[in-house]
């Protein structure tokens, strides 16, 4: 190995080092001025590789030039009736679409999306730019004599610069904070830009061990890979088919007003799909488009027919962890047609209203369902587990992970469950058709792999691909003696272990699941299915799936949140603290201005997520565990200006926050009302009435459980209890969850409850 730098790079020392072991992939090594607030001088170094010019060939739209009242004028004289009579689905799509594109193309100019002066920053001004020229000029200066008055003359120079970097930044986040009110736009992209940013897909490794950089191999490595998760469906048996129930019969789900309500919520921030119509358009233009819209769904709904380009989707290559270089590290999110999404989107709100009124899926499915989240799978499976281990009965879990579940999914066998769930006749078959001879495509930097078809699963991306398979596992559970709870995919197995005779029912349960794997062409990820066991008596059996043996584990990430053998939530408590003080620590260094209207929603919407999420499940019991969160929240408030002297009970009445204790409680109380109100329906999460109601009481007094042990002391469903028991009539009262939380606000600001 060489060491190339030979030069000092911070005052006489060579600190900074290019180590290689081939020193002809380098050249013209030099050490120049200082960069940013570093006090080690910038290593600048060419390497001897061919250099990949991004042509910069995607155009995309200029919304800021964009004359739409041309095109208004231009759509609204049109008879979509006439134009689109004796014309079938495929037609008057095409029509459509080419009517939008001719007169968008025509006022509405397009700009290249890699345009250079995109990277010149906000805070860039004139003078910054003359310092930055000077510090340069003088480091040369510096460089030439080596004399006391030239490096003099460049720390000054240095210090300048710095100097009119920091009042620029301050100048720029003021000015930004100032119109947050008039121009909130401006501010939302200032703060999602300094929020983390999906990298690009780097080079990628063949299975052959070749490297790949060039963004067209890239593209068809990945789309290769991703195809090859594709199962090919095997014949439907006599034992899978079920009488067709044929429920779902709605005459209005599908009207011109629904269509331009749906087309007035377009996010206009999400990528258009293979067709080219940009969301904006289709958001700018819905009252001139909802009528030609209306007639191209209905005609393609009753028909049973979806346009060619409602069944493409360009897929955008997410990764997932591991190394980078791995394609089976990436995930495929798929772009899709906006205009097909909002017709799927009136798709679901239709099946999602027959779901709920002929309660379809199961209560132990969260994935995907109104009322239900992670938040509530969590709470809702760990309450037996909590309270079997406080008595000192032992439990098994077994966690279980589909492998590509969502890519996987067999579409005849998919049909024939939506059939049996009671889907009309019209729907299955418009989602027949919707899911037949689809093709997908692989998109990196503007660069595209070739049309690959998708013969199998719903696609990730999609607006009505979960419900769909929520409907695809619903009997997932059938015949299954043990507790198991869903969310999508992510399924559990919770069993009471008291005897031998608990651990064959446990085991005969895997092997149920085991074979509705088998039947329905899916299958498990052995090597992430683990087992954990519950409790001081547990006997440690052994379990499999499929013939082999489960993997023992004494720690799991369930849904995001670390579970361990005892239930403790020290270990999530930690981690949760630790990630929102990373994120505090890259807001205080890249953000010059401390100002509150800035420091603020970067800390609630970057920061304190972080600390919240689902924490009604692990909140924390021990009081270190409950100062660690709380720092991060004193450490927060303390950056913004004109706190610095004030307590931290000051500075939250000051900013109008509550502690992250006190919010915690918040939380506490509103779920439960959920749970007592049956908002959040649950059979294993119930509660009692005392019957008592005494003068300082209410009506809706709950019984308190007993506990043994500190973990379910600190339980939701049994801390809150108390908490409940303490609030006015007038509070837990409330006819509405958007007046319980009001009410509990101005309850909770005027009392100290602990």
């Amino acid at each position: 190995m060489s060491q190339l730098v030979e030069t000092p790079t911070r005052e006489d020392n060579c600190l900074d080092l290019v180590i290689t072991n081939n020193v002809d992939l380098f050249s013209n090594i030099n050490v120049k001025e200082q960069l940013g607030n570093s006090d080690h001088n910038m290593v600048t170094f060419e390497i001897n590789s061919k250099k990949h010019i991004h042509k910069g060939h995607a155009k995309i739209y200029n919304f800021k030039k964009a004359n739409f009242i041309k095109i208004k004028e231009a759509l609204n004289v049109i008879d979509w009736q006439k134009l689109f009579h004796g014309k079938n689905t495929e037609d008057k799509w095409n029509i459509f679409k080419l009517t939008l594109e001719k007169y968008t193309s025509q006022y509405i100019p397009l700009v290249n999306k890699y345009k250079r002066n995109r990277l010149k920053p906000m805070w860039l001004s004139r003078k910054v730019t003359k310092e930055m020229k000077n510090k340069k000029k003088a480091f040369k200066a510096f460089k030439f004599d080596k004399s006391e008055a030239s490096y003099k003359a460049y720390r000054a120079a240095n210090k300048a610069c710095k100097n009119a970097i920091r009042w620029a930044k301050l100048d720029n986040e003021k000015e930004i904070a100032k119109e947050s009110k008039t121009n909130p736009k401006r501010f939302f992209r200032y703060i999602n830009s300094k929020k983390p940013k999906s990298e690009n897909v780097g080079s990628l490794k063949s299975e052959s061990g070749l490297l790949l950089t060039e963004d067209q191999d890239k593209a068809e490595i990945l789309n290769d890979y991703f195809s090859s998760v594709f199962i090919k469906e095997k014949p439907i048996t006599g034992d899978m088919k079920f009488i067709n129930k044929n429920l779902l019969i709605q005459s209005d789900w599908l009207t011109q007003d629904k269509v331009l309500h749906k087309l007035n919520n377009v996010n206009v921030n999400k990528a258009p799909g293979p067709d080219g119509i940009h969301p904006r358009v289709l958001r700018e233009l819905c009252v001139e488009i909802c009528k030609p819209l209306f007639l191209i769904f209905q005609d393609s709904f009753l028909s049973g027919i979806v346009p060619e380009d409602w069944r493409k989707a360009d897929v955008v290559p997410i990764f997932k962890k591991g190394l980078k270089f791995v394609p089976g590290n990436y995930r495929p999110v798929s772009l899709t047609s906006v205009a097909g999404k909002v017709f799927e989107g009136l798709l679901r709100d239709n099946i999602q209203e027959f779901i709920g009124r002929y309660n379809v899926i199961g209560k132990n499915q969260h994935g995907f369902m109104k009322h239900r989240s992670c938040q509530t799978n969590l709470i809702t499976f760990y309450e037996e587990v909590s309270r079997s281990i406080d008595q000192g009965v032992a439990v098994d879990v077994i966690y279980l992970d589909f492998a590509k579940a969502f890519d996987t999914v067999p579409h005849k066998r998919l049909l024939l469950k939506l059939r049996k769930n009671g889907l009309d006749e019209n729907t299955c078959s418009w989602i027949e058709n919707w899911l037949k001879d689809r093709v997908q495509r692989v998109v990196i930097n503007g660069t595209f792999s070739r049309w690959t078809p998708v013969v199998s699963g719903v696609p990730q991306g999609s607006v009505i691909g979960p419900i769909l398979f929520n409907l695809f596992i619903n009997d997932l559970e059938l015949g299954i003696e043990s507790h198991v709870s869903v969310f999508a995919d992510d399924t559990k197995l919770g069993k009471v272990i008291q005897c031998e005779q608990d651990v064959t029912s446990l085991q005969r349960d895997l092997d149920r699941l085991g074979d509705w794997a088998l039947k329905w062409q899916m299958r498990f990820n052995q090597d992430k299915c683990k087992v954990m066991h519950f409790g001081v008596k547990n006997t440690q059996a052994i379990y499999t799936l499929n013939g082999t043996e489960l993997g023992k584990s004494k720690q799991e990430k369930d849904l995001g949140i670390i579970i361990d053998f005892k239930l403790s939530n020290n270990v999530q408590c930690q981690t949760a603290a630790a990630k929102a003080s990373k994120v505090l620590a890259c807001i205080k260094r890249g953000v010059h201005s401390r100002d509150e209207n800035i420091i603020l929603p970067l800390y609630k919407s970057m920061v304190r997520p972080h600390l919240e999420y689902a924490v009604q499940f692990w909140a924390p019991v021990l009081k270190k565990d409950i100062i660690s969160l709380e720092k991060v929240q004193r450490r927060a408030t303390k950056l913004i200006r004109g706190m610095e002297g004030l307590s931290y009970e000051e500075r939250l009445t000051s900013l109008n926050l509550f502690s992250l204790e006190k919010r915690r409680l918040r939380g506490d109380l509103i779920t439960l009302y959920k749970y007592i109100r049956a908002i959040i329906n649950h059979c294993l999460i119930t509660y009692s009435l005392t019957g008592l109601y005494r003068t300082r009481g209410h009506p809706f007094r709950l019984e308190e459980r007993k506990f043994s042990l500190k973990h379910r002391k600190g339980y939701f469903t049994v801390r809150t209890i108390k908490l409940w028991n303490s609030l006015p009539v007038e509070v837990v009262g409330s006819e509405s969850v958007q007046t319980f939380k009001k009410r509990l606000d101005d309850f909770l600001q005027t009392q100290n409850i602990k």
